[in-house]
């Protein structure tokens, strides 16, 4: 129940509206039970009175209700969808809004298709149990009371007959429910791993062609389908069993039939009178069948709720201290300050880093693989908090500021570029929602993006496709840092934004650059010897550790560590040119 009530602030607007379908649907239940009634009165006039006139009034009164309950049930359907649809997207929404507040340690842990299940598939169980499920059961109620209303009142011995058997359903709802809810949890676990093997392929399809490995995920998707299969079938022949279990309970009430048929014979009721017990009776199938799938759907939103609630429940590891200003408009001085970091407390990334980047100064960080250089720039971003020591920026420690306060003065330009779906005019001016078309063609001029640009047939129009895929690596790394260009930061972050392009593509992406970081304070994991030799400082890192630091010149005559990686580097491009 508490998930349940976690839940109500977002039916709360809806509460009016809800209402009203409850109204409407309640009403056609009425109608239902009146016609019943009316059914048996109808039967007495043709088969005991037979009254001609009395027929063709009653006839005429029953085709009105069934007009009357055709407009109620319209206007019930189309308002539950309405509410429940809305419902729907304003918690998805929520739910979508709380991720983006999440740090890059959670998306780290977690797989993209198991998260898109949860926002998808599980919302969507829930969106049915807690929107059409209540108003649905109004019907059942009113279904359920006023039948027995009916019932007792027309007989009430056989309707004690009946009733008999509600602690027996109630037994046997408990015992199947908790089955229900065990395999309904796996199906929607199983589904988010069937979400997350598709997402994982068709991401990297190129790989899975270019290895020829589409029988392989082939195989392993069947495996993960038959096992969702499995279960669902499972969950499937427990339904089969409960819902028949409950609806022969309920008509072994029919045995009162013969009760019923004796008085009928005796002439202590009327034919008509039996009639509508009968149908009456039959009518509380209903309730009793509703019931079970009411509380099958309860259990499965149960696993579904606990899922979603799971995520809801995260706390960003990053995030504003109740007393963090806003940072002003920066110098771009950045400093490190005995800072460490560990992904996994035991094992450290970074140990005890400091140095010191004035403003304006290109900072390059060199060093092997896995020395620590991308957790750095993460850092000076605020991706991570340090566990240990601080960053600044003009004296304030980042954890002192607003985060959105710094990210508006600091730009990055990754590796492998980012594109969204949509336009190029729309990624460019990604880097700033006000920006004018004119500030964009400059951005991308800036850029080295302009003249291909123009050459699409759409010009900036042109609909770039998923992550960019119509785009070469060189024309996407171009947009990238156009983004950054109209975002005009004081800091600026790259993340070997030259790697693996072609020559003529680097040599503009490169040309791009320079133009980026004149002015600017710039972090740069690079691998091109030219950036390297042009920065005003040099950190290299090894295993977490500034072991070096320095401008070229000084650190080639060290003949330390970055002496060995230039010379292995200036090799591996000798060789690669020869």
């Amino acid at each position: 129940m508490s998930y349940y009530s976690r839940f109500a602030p977002f039916l709360r607007p809806y509460l009016p509206q809800m209402a009203g379908a409850v109204l409407l649907i309640m009403a056609v239940a009425l109608l239902n039970l009146t016609l019943l009634r009316l059914a048996g009165f109808l039967w007495d006039i043709i088969t005991v009175r037979r009254d001609l006139g009395g027929m063709t009034q009653t006839i005429g009164l029953f085709l009105g209700l069934i007009v009357a309950q055709g407009l109620l049930s319209m206007g019930h359907s189309y308002l539950t969808a309405k509410v429940s649809q809305r419902i729907m997207a304003d918690f998805r929404t929520h739910l979508f809004a709380h991720l983006q507040t999440l740090s890059l340690s959670f998306f780290a842990k977690r797989r993209t298709g198991e998260i898109l299940s949860r926002l998808m598939n599980d919302v969507g169980v829930i969106q049915t149990t807690v929107t059409e499920t209540p108003i649905d059961s109004a019907k059942q109620i009113v279904t359920f009371i006023g039948g027995v209303a009916f019932l007792l009142l027309m007989n009430w011995r056989l309707c004690l007959l009946i009733l008999l058997l509600l602690p027996v359903l109630v037994l046997v709802a408990r015992f199947f429910g908790r089955r229900l809810k065990a395999l309904s949890t796996s199906i929607q676990d199983q589904t988010a791993s069937i979400t997350t093997l598709a997402e994982e392929v068709f991401s990297g399809i190129r790989v899975v062609k270019s290895f020829v490995q589409t029988d392989r995920e082939e195989r392993r998707f069947a495996r993960q389908a038959d096992q969702a299969l499995q279960i669902a079938l499972r969950r499937a022949a427990v339904l089969a069993v409960f819902v028949p279990i409950i609806t022969l309970l309920t008509f072994a009430a029919a045995a009162v039939l013969w009760y019923g048929g004796r008085q009928v014979i005796e002439g202590a009721v009327s034919p008509g009178d039996l009639f509508a017990f009968v149908l009456f009776a039959g009518i509380l199938i209903g309730p009793f069948g509703s019931a079970a799938r009411v509380f099958a759907q309860i259990k499965e939103a149960q696993g579904a709720m606990q899922r979603v609630f799971e995520i809801l429940d995260q706390q960003p590891e990053v995030r504003d201290r109740p007393e963090a200003v806003d940072l002003p408009p920066v110098q771009g001085h950045v400093q490190a300050v005995g800072v460490s970091f560990a992904y996994d407390p035991r094992q450290s990334v970074l140990s005890e880093v400091s140095f010191d980047a004035k403003p304006g100064e290109v900072v390059a960080i060199v060093g092997p693989t896995g020395a620590g250089k991308t957790t750095l720039v993460n850092l000076i971003h605020r991706f991570y908090d340090p566990t240990e020591g601080a960053v600044l920026i003009d004296g304030q420690d980042l954890r002192a500021v607003r985060t959105e306060s710094l990210y508006r003065q600091i730009a990055l330009v990754p590796q492998e570029s980012i594109l969204f779906g949509g336009t190029i005019l729309d990624n460019i001016r990604y880097g700033r929602d006000s920006a004018t078309e004119a500030d964009v063609i400059a951005a991308s001029r800036a850029a080295n993006a302009h003249d291909f640009i123009v050459a699409m047939p759409d010009g900036y129009q042109t609909v770039v496709g998923e992550k960019g895929v119509n785009l070469s690596g060189g024309q996407r790394q171009r947009l990238a840092i156009a983004r950054a260009v109209l975002k005009a930061p004081r800091i600026l972050i790259l993340d070997e934004a030259t790697s693996a392009l072609d020559a003529e593509s680097e040599r503009l992406v490169q040309e791009a650059l320079e133009r980026l970081m004149v002015g600017r304070t710039t972090f740069v994991i690079a691998h091109r010897l030219t950036t390297i030799q042009r920065a005003d400082r040099i950190l290299v890192l090894n295993k977490g550790r500034i072991v070096e630091e320095g401008t070229h010149a000084s650190l080639m005559d060290r003949k330390g560590l970055y002496h060995y990686l230039y010379t292995l580097r200036l090799e591996e491009l000798i060789a690669g040119n020869g």
